[in-house]
């Protein structure tokens, strides 16, 4: 037994010693993609070698190849033969190609991956990743793992294949597995969604021998936070000290040596205005020649995003507005500075408030245009916004400087409204010109419709409180009366809870001026409904509303992803929340919920929602110009940046000076500081020269019987 024994050991040790084992090769002459950094974060060692051939002369029987961008042509026939004489487990990707001839080359634009066998453990059929601005191979394949295709949904290809044209983006051939896009790119071309690109990787490391139970994906741009981490208070306190930086370090405020850039790259309408930012050694500007709307939802292969180099006059004020908050709160007088000057840009420098715009016989009088490029257009959101941020800003830096504008801004909006104190969604300048306010004042006009609507009404009330002045109370009233007669038959924009999240303001702020039991029921209905959707970790999520009343619905097809405007969601249960239009304006307007009742239901929803900013705010050392910013969608459950990006031109990567960045550093500043709007502007209505310019503007601009 024991001689028995000695022989299996015996014959064991020389078994083991003459054992070779499998190692990993990669053939690529680059080191700068990051995917090194993906083996070394995982354990995984590897031989790297710069051509196939280097890599062949080294490879022992059941080796692991890979052969990755940096690598340019054909695999030979000969080399091939080797790899399967070998038995070599080998995964190849663009630019290397197997065929004899090079395939024709496209580059992703819309295009996404699709996932579309069930050959990847954990990711179903139709599951959708992107593939941002790689080029690939258009290979012909009868049976893919994954196509390249332009599909509409949010993580799924929700209407199939079959009407789009596709691709083959990754194929097994016997021992060779093929991707015709360099998928080695997605750690630095920032590729999503992160938990599936984990599977993705698990599936082709197996393929080449190697077995990783879970995969570390380290990723240059991250939520500052995890989901379950504690705050504490300087952790808000440092939100808000890198959301405010990160308007410098954006470099989105416009310098006097890079301002012909502009010119150059600004379009009418804000379509085409997509263009590379400026350099990383160009100098930022100090308000005084205006601030560009934001990142373009776009992600280049190094990893960057694109800037949308336009104008907003909403942009001008909002940002104005969040400095003079981060002034308050930091007593840095460069942030005073700033603030001011973009107001001064915004009312004097500028066109925005020029033409008929500043010309009091004009029905156009007091009105602010939509951009410098197409300063015509008014919407009344806009407005509204620019409105309330003048007024925010005016309060934080003491000044009287902006009075005049305020009250011609609030009345031109008031005046060209109708009876029920309804204004629709926007006016063309030649329009108006053919027009008098009188005519506009008088008319009959209903639109249910609060994103495009009841901030004006918000204004009005805050005038009226200030001033006394009946009509501006009396028509708000009746227009929010109207909607919530009709609640919750409203139209909607890219979503219902956007037009929730608006319409707590003026209901807020209707209870400040008439508390009683109806305006508060009013208020805590809507709140209800969106509340409703508040998850645990603070994010709303996004839900569309009746079929029918959205201006921008649900993408119906393939052919319509990506050409409109569109929601970030496909159907209710997508687990996303939107920082552009619901949650940013949800926390403003509970915050003055909450100051009007002191209902502890706006508190606790409130302390969540500002908690998820914190927490969900953009971490990037990679990129400086994104770090300390908010992007536009957040998937909760993934607790990642994702979204179906079919929106046009504001998509779920996008960032915004204005509607978000602002919005989201004042919530946090009132949260911090426990202030809300309505109180801290209750100066100016005491102010002698506000009180001044409001009668005479009143008598100028409203001559009513």
């Amino acid at each position: 037994m024991k001689s028995n024994y000695r022989f299996f050991l015996t014959i064991s040790f020389m078994l083991f010693a003459c054992m070779t084992y499998a190692q990993l090769l990669l053939v690529t002459d680059q080191n700068t993609n990051n995917f090194q950094g993906l083996l070394a974060d995982n354990g995984i060692s590897y031989k790297q070698y710069q051509t196939v051939d280097e890599a062949l002369a080294n490879a022992n029987r059941g080796d692991g190849l890979m052969v990755l961008a940096g690598t340019t042509g054909a695999i030979s026939k000969r080399q091939a033969h080797q790899m399967k004489d070998r038995e070599l487990k080998v995964y190849v990707e663009y630019p290397s190609y197997l065929t004899s001839d090079k395939p024709e080359i496209k580059k992703i634009n819309l295009e996404r991956g699709v996932i579309s066998s069930n050959t990847i453990a954990g990711v179903a059929p139709m599951s959708i990743v992107t593939l941002n601005d790689q080029y690939f191979y258009c290979y012909t394949h009868p049976s893919s793992i994954m196509s390249i295709a332009k599909v509409a949904g949010f993580d799924k290809a929700e209407y199939g294949l079959t009407d789009t044209e596709s691709y083959p983006g990754m194929f097994q051939e016997g021992q060779f597995l093929v991707s015709s896009v360099a998928l080695s790119n997605q750690p630095k071309s920032r590729f999503g969604p992160t938990e599936v690109w984990n599977r993705i990787w698990q599936f082709v490391f197996r393929h080449v021998g190697i077995e990783v139970d879970t995969l570390i994906l380290n990723v240059d741009v991250r939520p500052t936070f995890e989901r379950n981490a504690i705050l504490h208070t300087e952790d808000f306190t440092q939100s808000i000290n890198r959301g405010l930086q990160w308007y410098q370090h954006s470099k989105l405020l416009i310098h006097e040596d890079w301002v012909d850039i502009v010119g150059q790259y600004t379009k009418k309408n804000g379509e085409d205005v997509v263009f590379p930012p400026v350099s990383d050694r160009s100098p930022v500007g100090d308000g005084s020649l205006g601030i560009l709307e934001g990142h373009a939802s776009y992600i280049n292969q190094d990893g960057t995003q694109p800037i949308r180099w336009w104008i907003r006059a909403d942009c001008q004020a909002e940002t104005a507005f969040a400095f003079s908050s981060g002034y308050l709160l930091t007593d840095d007088k460069q942030y005073a500075s700033i603030a001011d000057n973009l107001l001064q840009y915004l009312y004097k420098a500028s066109n925005l408030r020029g033409g008929e715009r500043s010309d009091p016989a004009s029905t156009s009088y007091g009105l602010i245009g939509w951009a410098t490029t197409d300063p015509d257009a008014y919407y009344g959101d806009d407005n509204a916004r620019v409105l309330l941020a003048t007024i925010g800003a005016s309060s934080n830096l003491q000044t009287e400087t902006y009075f005049p504008y305020i009250i011609e801004g609030i009345l031109g909006n008031f005046r060209t409204s109708g009876k029920s104190g309804f204004r629709g969604p926007w006016f063309r300048d030649a329009k108006l010109q053919t027009l008098t306010w009188q005519e506009l004042f008088d008319s009959e006009l209903t639109n249910i419709h609060p994103h495009y609507e009841c901030w004006l009404w918000a204004n009005y009330l805050w005038l009226y409180d200030k001033t006394g002045y009946e009509p501006l109370k009396s028509r708000a009233v009746k227009a929010i009366q109207t909607t919530m007669e009709n609640f919750p038959v409203w139209k909607w924009t890219n979503g219902i809870q956007q037009e929730y999240a608006r319409m707590l303001l003026p209901l807020a702020w209707l209870v400040r001026i008439e508390d009683n039991e109806l305006h508060r029921y009013w208020l805590k209905m809507v709140a209800n409904t969106l509340l409703q959707d508040l998850d645990e970790c603070g994010a709303i999520k996004e839900r569309l509303g009746i079929v029918g009343l959205g201006r921008y619905d649900k993408v119906r097809s393939n052919a319509e992803y990506g050409v409109k405007e569109a929601p970030l969601i496909s159907e209710y249960g997508d687990e996303v929340t939107d920082l552009l239009y619901t949650l940013n304006y949800a926390s403003f307007g509970l915050n003055e919920a909450l100051a009007a009742t002191q209902d502890t239901l706006y508190k606790k929803s409130l302390d969540k929602i500002n908690s998820f900013f914190v927490k969900a705010q953009v971490r990037s050392e990679v990129h400086p110009d994104l770090d300390g910013a908010w992007f536009r969608a957040f998937d909760f459950n993934r607790w990642d940046y994702w979204a179906s990006n079919a929106d046009s031109g504001w998509g779920p990567w996008g960032t915004q000076t204005g509607w978000t960045q602002s919005w989201v550093l004042n919530s946090l500043m009132s949260h911090i500081k426990q202030t809300n709007f309505w109180d801290t502007t209750q100066d100016i209505g005491k102010n002698k020269k506000f009180q001044e310019i409001f009668e005479n503007r009143k008598q100028h601009m409203l001559k009513l019987n």
